[in-house]
């Protein structure tokens, strides 16, 4: 093959990704806290005696939801919602003091973890000051009066006017405050779509300043990565492991894998998941959504391209939807989903074919002749590989895998038995049964 002569900068491949990552990040996992439900308690402190659990389990990124006073004027249920936000410099009384929460930022850093807060910029309160101090902040109804942000059924906020600049240097240094005064070390950034690409492109860029943060969007789409996300929703691989689980129909997850391999920018971090706040409290439980599949879709979750996710309680097994505007402890117990995560975290930290971004292996497709019921795909990093073989149906198969560039001894991740893969292989494969083989 002849060697490219051309040295036009037009035709030049270019990184799409703009912003440097966190180094920390390129291999780091997730972990979403609802403090409320964590402990009876429902306190910062009483969270603290859950991290050396979670540092165990691999936890690197602790993502607290919002951490703000609720708004008590059109509040739902009794304690209101955490994304009805009353003062955006303030602490949730709820939780414990500005204290408290120091405390708990800085145990977290001496852990060797990292803490992000969840940010709601695209609404407030009805009773935030701001309504009254600065009402040319807000949209408004053709009256003249506030609303709840436009479409939705979000009664208890009101909507933000992103084209005043006044509210947008407000909002920006109210992001730039936590970070500077407790060390967080980012942001979740709640319905994140909603609020204009200019603004976040340009809160990365002072919050840089400061000290390299890692930002989570609440989204999916491209033009977060270039300047102003680390990492964004994977709703779409949710929807077709549900598809996948329930109807046991793999052409949407097939096509989710070719997207993400050929659409999304190589430095570019997805969050996978299959249970979140949102999810968990607005589309039933885990249980229901994968049903017997869902430690499949959870082993899913943790070999494709992203970082994985881990929500309060799934760990423990959680098989209902915690309330949203109550009070609903998590109840804690040993599941066989503890061993599902801490094994897929530590993974993630030993094995390059899984770090994220550009960090990490490409999927490339393992092709077999049950493509109906089995996803099977290899990622590789600097000698380090992954190959995982899952059977998304209620059946036991028997699979032939054309593994001609993929021959050697490999260790299956949860069994330890040893697997020599050669140029063709046989597997069966149990209902729902999995294989996560690993060369290092």
């Amino acid at each position: 093959m002849l060697k490219s002569q051309t040295k036009d900068p037009r035709y030049q491949p270019k990184e799409y990704v703009e912003i440097t990552h966190p180094e920390w990040s390129k291999n780091a996992t997730i972990y979403e806290v609802n403090i409320r439900q964590y402990t009876p308690e429902g306190t910062f402190k009483a969270f603290e005696n859950h991290l050396p659990r979670l540092k165990k389990m691999g936890v690197d990124i602790i993502w607290l939801m919002p951490i703000h006073p609720i708004g008590v004027k059109n509040r739902k249920g009794s304690l209101g919602s955490y994304y009805s936000v009353k003062d955006f410099y303030g602490i949730n009384s709820e939780f414990g003091t500005r204290k408290d929460f120091q405390h708990l930022v800085d145990k977290i850093h001496s852990m060797g973890m990292y803490v992000i807060i969840d940010w709601v910029g695209n609404h407030s309160a009805w009773d935030n000051p701001l309504a009254t101090q600065h009402p040319d902040w807000y949209t408004k109804t053709k009256e003249g009066n506030f609303q709840p942000t436009p479409w939705y059924d979000w009664d208890d906020v009101i909507d933000f006017d992103y084209d005043n600049p006044d509210f947008r240097k407000y909002m920006t240094d109210a992001l730039k405050y936590w970070v500077k005064e407790t060390n967080i070390d980012g942001y979740r950034a709640d319905v994140a779509g909603f609020i204009p690409t200019d603004f976040w492109e340009n809160a990365r860029q002072e919050l840089d300043q400061i000290k390299p943060v890692f930002m989570l969007a609440e989204w999916e789409s491209r033009d977060l990565y270039k300047k102003s996300f680390d990492m964004t929703y994977s709703w779409s691989l949710w929807d077709q492991l549900r598809v996948a689980t329930n109807q046991q129909k793999l052409s949407g997850l097939v096509e989710y894998l070719s997207h993400d391999v050929n659409t999304v920018p190589r430095n570019a971090y997805r969050m996978t998941f299959t249970d979140n706040h949102d999810k968990n409290s607005w589309e039933g439980n885990p249980y229901l959504n994968f049903g017997p599949g869902l430690k499949t879709a959870i082993v899913m979750t943790g070999v494709v391209n992203g970082m994985m996710l881990c929500y309060s309680g799934q760990e423990a097994g959680l098989n209902r939807s915690l309330k949203f505007f109550e009070k609903d402890p998590i109840e804690w117990k040993d599941d066989v989903n503890a061993d599902l995560f801490r094994k897929l975290f530590h993974l993630k930290h030993e094995n390059q074919a899984l770090w994220n971004g550009k960090y990490g292996g490409e999927m490339i497709h393992v092709v077999n002749d049950q493509q109906d019921k089995i996803i099977s795909f290899y990622r590789e990093k600097n000698k380090d590989v992954v190959f995982p073989i899952l059977n998304f149906s209620n059946e036991t198969v028997s699979v032939n895998l054309d593994t001609k560039y993929d021959q050697g001894n490999y260790k299956e991740l949860f069994s330890g038995k040893i697997f020599n893969i050669e140029e063709k292989t046989n597997l069966k494969l149990e209902p729902w049964s999995y294989l996560v083989l690993v060369k290092e």
